[in-house]
Order: C-alpha cells, then structure tokens, then sequence
C-alpha cells in the first residue's frame, strides 16, 4: 500500500455502512415509537384548577404573554424573567396551535423530544458505523426517564438539549466531510502543495454548527458551554486530520486555513443568531427592559454601540447578576435541590407533582406523582462508561469516545464553579443524549467486530439484548411516577429505590 493509499485510509477510516433506506426507515420507526411515548396523556399532570406544575409556572405564561404581545414579554414577572427568549417562543408555538392548557404549553417540548431520539440513532449510527447500534441508542433514549419527562414539561431545558445535541451532529457531519476533502486532495495529488496543507473550502456544516449553537444559547445561557467545548473539539480535529493527509505543519495549517473560519461560525454566526432569537424584543417598545440604557444613567465602553443593544447587554447583565446570587440559606434549602456531583448517578431526583388525595387506583389511599428520575439501569453506570471513555480518549486516542466524554464534560463540570448557586437535577438534561451515546459505544465493544468469532459476536449479543432488556423492564417499572399516574401508596414506597430520592 502506497504512502497516499494508506493516508486516504487513515483520513476516511471505516466507511458508513451502505444500509442507507434500511437505516432511515429503522431511524424513522423508532422516532414514531418514541414520539407515541412522550405524547401519550400529554395533559396531565396539571395543579387541581388546570395550571402548570412547578417550573412551567414562569415559563408557560411567559410564552403566552409572548404570543399575545407578538414574540416579546412585557411583564418583569417578579424580576425572573431570567432566560433569552427562543425556549418560552417556541412553548409559544404550541400555544397558538392548541391554546392556552396544558398539551399547548408541551406539545414542541414533546415533539423536541421525540426529534431528539431520530438525532441520536442517526449519532450513534454515524459514530460506531453501525445501524444496529445506532437503533440501540434510539431504545435507550426512549427509554431514559429524565429525557422522558423534561419532554412533557413546558420548561426551557428540553430546547437547550435539543440544540445542543443538533450542534453535536454537525459537528461530526463537518469531522466527515473535511476529511474527505483532505482524502481526494491525497489522491489527486495536491495535499501538500503547501506546507500548511490544502484549502477546504466553505464548510456548511460548521456553518450549521454556530447557528445550532447560537439557538442553543438563545433557550438558556449554559450553551455556551458547550460552544466553548465543541469550538475547542474542533480545532483538535482539524489537525489531526491534516496530520494525517501529510501537512507538513498541521497546527500551523490548522491556525492559518481552520482558526479564523473556524472563529467566525462559532463566536460570530453563533452570536448573530443567539441576537436574532430577541428579534420581538428588538422590535417592541414595551419588553421588559428595552430602554434600559436611556432611563439607566450608566455609561461604558459600550456607548458606540446603538441603544438597543446597550440596553439588551445591560439588562443581560442584570441576569447574570441575578442568576449568580441564586442561592439559598443554608437553613432554608430547597427541598429537591441537588449537587452536581449528584447528577451523574441521578442521586437526588425532582418531584414536579405530587397528589395524595386521589383514590383512582381502585384503594382509598393512592398517589399520583411525578418525579424527574433517570433510568436508574443507564444512569447509574454513567461513571462507568466515563472512566472507560476517557481510557479510550487518553490511552487509545479513541476520537469516538473524546467526542462524547467532552460534551457529556460540558453539561457538567461548569456546575461546578459556583456550588452555592441553587441548582436542580433538570439541568442535566442536555447530558442525557451523551450518556446515551457513551452506553452505545460500550455496547459495541461488547457486541464484537467482524472479525471476532461466531462464539464471541453471539455472547456479545446476548449481553447486549440482556441489557436492553433490563433497561425497558426499568423504564416500564418507573412508568408510573414519570407520567404521575394513580398508584397505591405501597407501590409508591416501592418506586422510591434509596433514600435521596425520597
């Protein structure tokens, strides 16, 4: 093998499998499976008059108050109206098309949830070259408790997930296709032309990856970290794959071909599109804090820049202000707040709901709850499968691994920061698709290659199928206290597996 065939080789690595109908039709199916489960009694739970449950009280008549005013907010809201505006729009989309009750303010989680599940089969299929892998990570994200109920709540994090995980498919699409590019320059020839390596031209899906990553900040801030993660993820990889199409200098060519492009669709074309999701509040008179700048008196380097957006950054200001200094007193904790470190294991779950005043189950004391929880089958090996990760991204330069480990990372360690702030299990959601994407990687290995044996394959399958359906039988288990159905008060207790989740 020539020194240009084994380069193409190392560039292209193991090409996607050719099922391509068979693995959008099987894409598809578990999609609409998928999205059966989250719509399925979409309306309950509500408060006993019809209103919305824990946090869908700020968000749901916000997004009405959006639709009512066209796009904007006009109501401080008792100072919390703390987050950009795409999240509370888009609960406003499904507002306008079933009113104000409670399947109007779920419905876009809902179908957000469902579209999630049809991104990570086609991830994972493009990760592990696998359909049959990609459909296993599609069951295990329907099957995820907390993904399951973040999809029926009218709150903003399902959004922020969504994005984030859209960001994460572009950004492998752009992996894929720069080193294809680099592949057809090794064989015509024309790769190392300079020192610095070859010209790739406009790169869509990097184009795609800002503006998903600038929708992602426009639902909730914490995007940013993984903006950060996946701008830093990206430079990695562009040399590597010039290093291995030959570049002479591949940091070099990375900085002078990659850096800039690079710069300009994360930070430039991803802040164009996090301004354009406040295109109501730009547009108004009215918006909570809109003429801030004019009525503040402040003044700064920004006075070059116009009104508008003086104002937006000093009402942004006001937001982070408010968001660092949520905290509560050490004698007065909020019930189901948690820890970051407790989120990885799902050590201390929500309750959004709780009724024990229904006799629906047939006895005279039942309960009907909802409770934010992980599927306790893949959460708690979410440690496991990050020590094998970062063996694989470290030991084995495992780029599969690297790229699931940072982002799982980037939903979690920034928590870490300011531990007094108040914080809740919900804001893992964006990390669920990742510790999904992880199992599936495991599960590969376990599954075997081709080369591995007819003994060895038929063992991993069987492990695989095991877990599958261990997974499923845990899910169904749960069922009743992700969908706050009525049950007795023993079968309550029995859901209640360890004490923090009590």
């Amino acid at each position: 093998m020539s020194e240009a065939e084994l380069a193409e080789l190392q560039l292209i690595g193991r090409p996607m499998p050719a099922d391509r109908l068979r693995g959008w039709l099987v894409a598809g199916f578990l999609a609409l499976i998928g999205g059966i489960v989250r719509l399925q009694n979409l309306g309950y739970p509500t408060d006993p008059d019809g209103t919305p449950v824990f946090d869908e009280k700020h968000y749901v008549p916000q997004a009405w108050e959006m639709l009512r005013n066209g796009g904007y907010e006009d109501n401080p809201g008792y100072e919390v109206t703390v987050h950009p505006p795409l999240g509370k729009q888009l609960i406003a989309v499904g507002e306008w098309l079933f009113g104000y009750n409670s399947w109007g303010w779920r419905f876009t989680a809902a179908l957000c949830g469902a579209l999630m599940i049809l991104l990570v089969i086609r991830i994972a299929r493009r990760l592990t070259r696998s359909t049959l892998l990609g459909a296993v990570a599609g069951v295990l994200l329907i099957c995820d408790g907390l993904s399951h109920v973040q999809s029926r709540m009218g709150m903003l994090d399902i959004y922020l997930a969504f994005f984030v995980l859209v960001a994460f498919g572009c950004l492998l699409l752009d992996r894929d296709q720069v080193r294809e590019r680099l592949a057809a320059s090794v064989r015509e020839g024309w790769a190392d032309e300079s020192r610095f390596g070859p010209r790739l031209g406009f790169r869509w899906w990097r184009f795609a990856t800002g503006v998903s990553l600038g929708l992602a900040c426009g639902s909730k801030w914490s995007g940013l970290f993984f903006a950060a993660a996946f701008g830093v993820m990206m430079v990695l990889w562009d040399v590597s794959a010039r290093r291995a199409a030959g570049v002479a200098q591949p940091w070099k060519g990375t900085l002078v071909r990659d850096l800039l492009p690079g710069l300009w669709n994360i930070v430039v074309v991803g802040l164009a599109v996090y301004l354009a999701t406040w295109w109501g509040w730009f547009a108004s008179e009215t918006a909570v804090d809109r003429h801030l700048a004019e009525v503040s008196g402040h003044d700064g380097w920004y006075e070059v820049f116009p009104t508008a957006l003086r104002s937006l950054w000093q009402y942004s200001g006001n937001v982070l202000d408010f968001h660092e200094n949520l905290e509560t007193p050490a004698s007065d904790q909020h019930p189901w707040e948690s820890k970051p470190w407790t989120w990885p294991m799902g050590l201390r779950p929500m309750l959004y709901y709780y009724n024990g005043e229904t006799t629906s189950c047939g006895e005279d004391s039942c309960v009907s709850a909802t409770m934010l929880v992980g599927t306790p089958a893949m959460w708690w090996l979410s440690l496991p499968m990050l020590a094998w990760g970062l063996w694989r991204m470290i030991g084995r330069l495992d780029w599969r691994y690297a790229a699931v480990v940072v982002a799982y990372l980037a939903g979690l360690l920034p928590w870490f920061t300011n531990l007094d702030r108040q914080m809740y299990f919900f804001y893992a959601t964006p990390m669920a698709a990742f510790l999904v994407l992880g199992l599936a990687l495991v599960l590969g290995q376990i599954l075997g290659t081709g080369r591995d044996g007819p003994e060895r394959r038929g063992t991993g399958l069987l492990v695989v199928a095991l877990y599958l359906g261990l997974v499923v039988a845990n899910f169904v288990w749960l069922w009743p206290i992700l969908n706050g159905d009525s049950i007795t008060e023993g079968h309550w207790q029995a859901e209640l597996w360890l004490p923090s989740w009590r």
